[in-house]
């Protein structure tokens, strides 16, 4: 940008005349004649971010060093670009323990003497109940009762809390359990597109962007909105006023061509295109979907695939703003939004059309999805796509991988006639699938097949439904379709994530009983977004991801060890065979109940309900005070340690012994479990000795308030394989030097005791999945002071920064390999004091025998703002620093 152009920004404004008032905006049209650049040869996102940023250095709220990045983000030039969205948007699994740390800091500040309300968001925060509703009951019709007098029941006092940061705290709105899921309901009701604000400086108007405390928070994408996941510990300090931190590597075209064929959904598309995209190495990219193919696409179908932006290892899955974004808007009641939005959208060059030329991406990978097939991902991992029909071999491949052995193990006739392969979890959740109303109806008209042909589920199918609104169950219902559905034991069990987050529930005893002591081989499919190894349900050992019509013909089917397009799915009453084309519902049929069954109204009116469905949440007391009074006792809401000790970094690692030693692909489920918390787990054992019983452990989703369960689960998942604990699986590791095999949190408690800095050794993609902040809270307290790997995934990263562990990405050559490490190395690295951005440094490793092995690292401290969180010992100890001295 020229000088003239910094120096005067008034320049770059355009002011409008609306209803409202006048109203400026930043005029990216000026912006581009500045630049003496083509807006349209600017990609759609990297537009929206030059507006936020020229529109905050306006606002004073960024000082005048950032102006040149408007160059680099204009000419896809690497850069870091400091970003403040218009909103946050949170679940409570996150969202609890970001308030906790909030409320905490309120009683940091007042013990330095310093005004606790300066702990305020100052942006509007939306947090939405919807991962704590477990599946407890199903195949009634009242199981939605049970399961959500239980949720209120085992969560009172986390509600109790939240109630109370509603009331306390500014700008933060509660959605209380049965709003539905955080991404449906983002998509359907929360946003606006298009946003105004009123400023020191005047009014502006702007496109709406949001950052949520959840991955899948790209599914918003789909409407045009700019966002994406972050943690929650970087959430906390963008709510305080601090801007967030992307950093923009490449805007990739992903273009979208061909028919997708009559019987695929959205679901199909997006697993096909997540085992393509996975396939490129896109961490850190923004991608943004272009083609013919894009309009034969509507706004759900777009949804379904900017949800899985973090399967494919994308920051943004973005869909610019067209004319099928204004009709969905108008569809789903916001039509008083709609014509302004396509009017700012148009004038700004960020409205596309058929005939808009395509901008300059760094790359461009085209997909035809003509090829797509109905299909399945599995059984470990989103991105291992397979034809449906291939669904048995995959699953008898994968027997014979885990046993070792060469066809599947015969089993006798037992009391429930289970076999290898048996589905004994069938699950429709999850806003990925749940928000696509062709994909729902599919599974509905699917379902009245199957009854009308005289099909059943087996008994031992554990089957659920959970939409992620209410709207879903208004268009079943109008439609004549949920009472099949429910005949076939897909009875409504909540409004929330269910089976897709872990929260699966337990499966019948006796069932369970018999799969353990028999090693059945049992299997769950979902219309889910991950399905990582023990996620959905220890017991179970493959998790298949499909479609919801597809997940209700596997339930019939009771099995993955089929060829569904071949084999029969069951017999009629007459004995005759039912085979899946039978039964499969025809394009027309399904848009013919859209069209009769799915209006503004419907939306509107399910959306005002919710405000009077919600006597259970209004019945909780919960008192107005400035700082919140700790019980000592809980269990749930606990005062966290994060700012006890030094707010300093340790900028240099000496003899540093390794905790765990872990391969390729370690997912945050890995790391800081979300699911059931075991007796026998060093967790079981303290809730035991506080006087909680067994069966109200509940789980470590549900627990994220309270640090001393949660350090206690830090890399405790059940499939976990640490190389340091001697074969045995879980959360073990071994203590050096005396050789002791310990629960992972026991050695890092001596190896404090000891004052013994310690490190994790990773291979590929350290820290997928998902966005948790325990993930590196969790290890930041057990006493880790460098992860080194081979790669990061971007939150993941990010979160350690801001928790005050240095990521260090080791450079392969033939002196690297993790399986080489056994454990017994003692691990330095020199002083990072001064690094700039991405700079190498040394690791030595002292082997047992007095070999030394030198490694090269990349530090992934990837900003000067990043290097002052580090250097501070983490970002919220920054933050508490900034509140304290203005």
């Amino acid at each position: 940008m020229s000088k003239q152009g910094l120096k005067n920004l008034d320049s770059l404004l355009t002011q409008w005349t609306l209803e409202t008032g006048n109203v400026y905006i930043i005029d990216l049209n000026k912006v581009a004649n500045v630049l003496k650049i083509d807006l349209h040869s600017i990609p759609y996102s990297s537009r929206i971010l030059i507006e936020s940023l020229l529109r905050n250095i306006y606002l004073k709220k960024y000082d005048d060093s950032y102006a040149p990045f408007v160059t680099k983000l204009a000419t896809n030039e690497l850069t870091d670009v400091p970003f403040t969205p218009s909103r946050i948007i949170m679940q409570d699994f996150t969202g609890v323990p970001a308030l906790v740390d909030l409320t905490a800091m309120r009683d940091e500040i007042l013990e330095r003497g310093g005004d606790p309300t300066k702990v305020n968001p100052m942006l509007r925060t939306d947090v939405v109940i919807d991962h704590s509703i477990q599946v407890d009951s199903f195949g009634h019709k009242d199981s939605i009762l049970f399961n959500e007098r239980m949720e209120f029941k085992r969560n009172y006092e986390r509600y109790q809390f939240l109630k109370w940061a509603e009331s306390t705290f500014q700008n933060v709105k509660i959605w209380p359990p049965g709003s539905g899921i955080i991404h449906q309901l983002n998509l359907e009701h929360l946003s606006t597109v298009i946003q105004v604000d009123d400023t020191s400086r005047g009014a502006f108007l702007y496109p709406e962007t949001v950052l949520g405390t959840d991955s899948h928070t790209t599914m918003i994408n789909a409407l045009g909105v700019l966002g994406w996941g972050v943690g929650g510990i970087e959430a906390e300090a963008t709510m305080l006023g601090l801007p967030a931190n992307v950093r923009v590597a490449d805007v990739v075209g992903v273009y979208l061509d061909g028919l997708l064929p009559e019987q695929c959904t959205s679901t199909d598309l997006v697993l096909y295109c997540t085992q393509v995209l996975r396939n490129e190495d896109l961490t850190g990219c923004l991608l943004e979907f272009i083609g013919p193919g894009t309009r034969e696409l509507d706004v759900t179908d777009r949804a379904t695939i900017s949800n899985m932006a973090p399967e494919y290892g994308a920051t943004v899955a973005y869909f610019p703003v067209d004319d099928f974004t204004i009709r969905y808007m108008c569809d789903t009641n916001r039509s008083s939004l709609a014509s302004l939005t396509k009017r700012y959208f148009t004038y700004q060059g960020l409205f596309r059309r058929p005939d808009s030329p395509l901008p300059n991406y760094s790359k461009i990978i085209t997909i035809d999805m003509s090829r797509v097939t109905l299909s399945v991902s599995g059984p470990y991992r989103p991105e291992d796509r397979f034809p449906i029909s291939k669904l048995g071999q995959s699953f008898r491949q994968s027997v014979r991988t885990q046993k070792s052995k060469e066809a599947l193990i015969p089993k006798q006739t037992n009391s429930k006639n289970l076999q290898d392969g048996a589905v004994v979890i069938a699950a429709i959740s999850s806003c990925t699938n749940t928000s696509n109303p062709y994909s729902m109806i599919a599974a509905g008209l699917l379902a009245k097949n199957a009854v009308q042909h005289g099909l059943e589920v087996p008994s031992y199918v554990k089957t659920s439904m959970a939409p992620g609104s209410r709207v879903v169950t208004a268009y079943l219902e109008n439609g004549g379709l949920l009472g099949y559905l429910e005949k076939l034991g897909f009875y409504i069990v909540g409004y929330g994530c269910t089976t897709c987050s872990g929260s699966s529930g337990p499966l019948d005893r006796d069932l369970e009983k018999l799969i353990k002591e028999e090693g059945i081989y049992t299997a769950a499919v979902l219309s889910g977004n991950r399905n990582f190894p023990a996620r959905i349900h220890p017991t179970v050992q493959a998790n298949y991801l499909a479609s919801p019509p597809s997940v209700v013909a596997l339930a019939i089917a009771g099995t993955v060890n089929i060829d569904i397009l071949k084999d029969p799915l069951g017999f009629n009453p007459d004995n005759y065979p039912v085979y899946l084309e039978d039964i499969w519902p025809k394009r027309s049929e399904i848009t013919n109940i859209i069209q009769h069954h799915i209006s503004s109204q419907l939306f509107e009116t399910t959306y005002k309900s919710l405000e009077t469905k919600q006597d259970r949440w209004n019945s909780i007391f919960s008192t107005k005070t400035m700082l919140y009074e700790w019980d000592s006792n809980s269990t749930y809401v606990q005062r966290p340690r994060l700012f006890t000790g030094s707010s300093v970094a340790q900028t240099t690692v000496q003899r540093a012994r390794i905790l765990a030693i872990l391969g390729d692909d370690i997912t945050t489920d890995h790391i800081s479990p979300a699911g059931a918390i075991l007796p026998s787990s060093s967790a079981g054992e303290y809730l035991h000795s506080m006087g909680i019983s067994r069966n109200e452990y509940s789980t470590f989703g549900s627990r994220r308030g309270a640090h001393e369960v949660m350090i206690r689960g830090v890399f405790s998942n059940s499939r976990l394989l640490n190389r340091t604990a001697r074969g045995r699986e879980g959360g073990f590791t071994t203590h050096f030097p005396s050789g002791d095999l310990l629960p992972i949190y026991d050695a890092a408690m001596r190896y404090k005791e000891e004052g013994v800095p310690l490190v994790v050794i990773a291979g590929k993609r350290y820290g997928s999945g998902s966005s948790r902040d325990w993930a590196a809270k969790g290890p930041a307290l057990l006493g880790v002071k460098a992860i080194i790997a081979e790669s990061f995934e971007r939150i993941h990263r990010s979160n350690l920064v801001r928790m005050g562990i240095l990521p260090l990405e080791v450079i392969r050559d033939d002196t690297w390999d993790y399986t080489d490490f056994r454990g017994t190395e003692l691990i330095s690295f020199p002083t990072i004091e001064g690094i700039v951005s991405d700079s190498l440094i040394p690791i030595i490793a002292e082997k047992s025998d007095g070999r030394i092995v030198k490694l090269s690292a990349r530090v992934r401290v990837e900003s000067s703002d990043e290097y002052t969180y580090y250097m501070n010992g983490g970002i919220l100890p920054h933050c508490l620093n900034v509140l304290t001295e203005t």
